[in-house]
């Protein structure tokens, strides 16, 4: 169900690149670009860690919501999918995350 709410998702954000920026905030987003787009990544990341530090679990849900869209909105403009990251993530299963970073750093 996770993969299929995000593939959904993911296909609703790329449904708007090239859109009418006045007719969805997504294409508003496209049409402002990368720094834009980045700029809301942050946005979001930081409001999350907020709530996780205020310890509101409905409100940490919301914002972490939000930043998976805006996240998904990045990778669109890159022109990575879910699969992209998700092969990353299947990649590094069953390795420590100390080995995992050591060998980014090389």
């Amino acid at each position: 169900m996770t993969n299929d709410v995000f593939q959904k998702l993911y296909n609703t954000i790329l449904s708007r690149k090239g859109a009418d920026e006045s007719s969805s905030y997504t294409a508003s987003l496209f049409a402002k670009g990368v720094n834009k787009i980045t700029q809301k990544v942050g946005e979001e990341a930081i409001e999350t860690c907020i709530e996780s530090i205020n310890g509101n679990t409905e409100k940490i849900k919301q914002e972490s919501a939000d930043l998976i869209y805006h996240l998904m909105v990045l990778w669109a403009h890159h022109g990575i999918s879910p699969e992209d990251v998700m092969s990353v993530l299947e990649a590094r299963e069953g390795i420590s995350g100390i080995d995992e970073k050591n060998s980014r750093q090389k």
